[in-house]
């Protein structure tokens, strides 16, 4: 969806856009946007979380849980056992990363399902934000786990004769996670989002044939913030993985 059809963009943008251009000293063309729509949205859903999870925190309880609590004690608990399962057993402690990222990119996939709105992970910047992320933490607790200098060995590979080839290799590997995390996600969620715009656009939003392609879209939402968590848990385990649990 292009920029000028979000009503919303177009108003933050005439109401912060000119006071941000001139903070700092910005020179915006004419239609051109200050705060571009993937900005928007992104801080839209950070926002929405903020607001919900407060809300769902004052109504936890032991004896009489709601239903939203049900299903996220179930969510959490699955991805508690996806990390023991791909990490080892000291995956939990990577739980608050993990879910914060899951929590984030599935509703910022849902996003684009609501008219007036789009997904911030449509646009490849923000993909490319949460890919890099994933990136320099799971190296961080490579480090920290191991030291730096014996996780940098372990690039060399198991013999130190090959080393020359393996170092090359291994560099190249890691270095093309973040890319691979970033064009997989962006061009699913971009693909999904263009379908359902489309059938809109052709059919108006009150007609029910987008409705299977919405259906589409929510599953391949879901999924696509699934494969990239499973992803940053593979990566996670190769990183912070001891000589017994490798």
């Amino acid at each position: 969806m292009e920029e000028h059809e979000l009503f919303i963009v177009e108003w933050i943008n005439g109401l912060l856009g000119h006071p941000i251009a001139v903070a700092f000293g910005m020179q915006v063309e004419e239609g051109e946007h200050v705060i571009p729509t993937q900005v928007i949205m992104a801080t839209l859903v950070m926002i929405f979380c903020f607001v919900f999870f407060i809300w769902l925190r004052s109504q936890l309880s032991v004896e009489n849980p709601g239903k939203v609590q049900q299903v996220f004690e179930v969510v959490v608990e699955f991805l508690g056992d996806q990390l023991d399962e791909i990490v080892g057993f000291k995956g939990r402690k990577y739980l608050n990363l993990v879910g914060t990222l899951g929590v984030f990119i599935v509703f910022s996939n849902l996003l684009g399902l609501i008219p007036g709105f789009a997904a911030p992970t449509s646009n490849i910047n923000v993909p490319a934000g949460c890919a890099f992320i994933v990136f320099f933490y799971y190296n961080f607790q490579g480090m920290r786990e191991h030291g730096v200098f014996k996780y940098l060995k372990h690039f060399a590979g198991p013999i130190w004769w090959m080393a020359p080839l393996m170092i090359p290799i291994e560099i190249i590997s890691h270095l093309a996670r973040p890319f691979s995390l970033t064009i997989r996600l962006f061009v699913n969620i971009f693909a999904e989002e263009a379908l359902v715009l489309a059938f809109f656009a052709l059919f108006g939003i009150g007609v029910l044939l987008p409705l299977p392609f919405m259906a589409y879209a929510l599953f391949g939402g879901l999924l696509q913030g699934f494969i990239f968590l499973v992803l940053t848990m593979v990566y996670l385990g190769g990183a912070v993985a001891t000589e017994e649990h490798s």
